[in-house]
């Protein structure tokens, strides 16, 4: 906190935070998580925060710059650069617990899943072409109950569960993929134990080959 209000009381038109939290304890670290957007808001000066938290990024709001290997892959909104990946690298990056991904094939109307399972392909990317597309959605997408009529239902194996506080992290494998399954409230699943989840195409990320966002063909004027 000291540090962080001489930074602030120097009237400074730039103030650059590299992880400020952290080597703090975990319960300071939420105090001040909390207390953040409101200091950033009164102070009247811009911050450039650095941190490898997806969630700190989301928390600050503004403006986000992802960046692998010492590059920017994208700059933008911070909710648009969360929600709408230019690449599957920036997916990965903005993405606590890690993307869940898989390699599957389109034909026609859909993208195949294991099991003879179909998962629709979204309305707006209906004339890409048939092809190899990585699949790729967060963890709390995946779900244990059917979140809508549109989602749809896989058999997964269970690795591992983890209990976080009121949060559980499943581990999953499914075909070749794995996958982790963000849930709220405590659940238990024993290893190699067969579940169903559900997967909502709604929010669902579509990379092509090459590891690019795709986006629908423009109709000729």
């Amino acid at each position: 906190r000291q540090a962080l209000a001489r930074a602030i009381v120097k009237n400074a038109s730039l103030v650059l935070l590299d992880e400020p939290l952290a080597n703090l304890d975990y319960k300071l670290r939420e105090e001040l998580r909390a207390e953040l957007p409101r200091i950033f808001a009164a102070a009247g000066t811009i911050f450039v925060y650095a941190t490898t938290e997806p969630h700190e990024a989301l928390l600050l709001g503004g403006n986000t710059a992802t960046l692998s290997e010492g590059r920017i892959t994208q700059f933008g909104p911070t909710i648009e650069v969360f929600r709408k990946p230019v690449d599957l690298v920036t997916a990965r990056t903005f993405s606590d617990p890690p993307l869940n991904t898989i390699v599957l094939a389109k034909k026609g109307r859909d993208f195949l899943l294991e099991g003879g399972v179909n998962l629709p392909v979204p309305a707006e990317l209906s004339g890409i072409a048939d092809a190899m597309y990585t699949i790729g959605f967060q963890p709390h997408h995946l779900s244990l109950e059917r979140p809508n009529a549109a989602a749809v239902p896989v058999r997964a194996k269970v690795t591992i569960t983890e209990i976080t506080g009121s949060e559980s992290f499943i581990h999953l494998d499914f075909a070749d993929a794995r996958w982790v399954m963000l849930t709220h409230g405590i659940r238990h699943f024993e290893p190699d134990e067969v579940v169903e989840v559900f997967i909502d195409p709604r929010h669902i990320m579509v990379f092509d080959e090459h590891g690019s966002a795709v986006t629908a063909p423009k109709l000729a004027a």
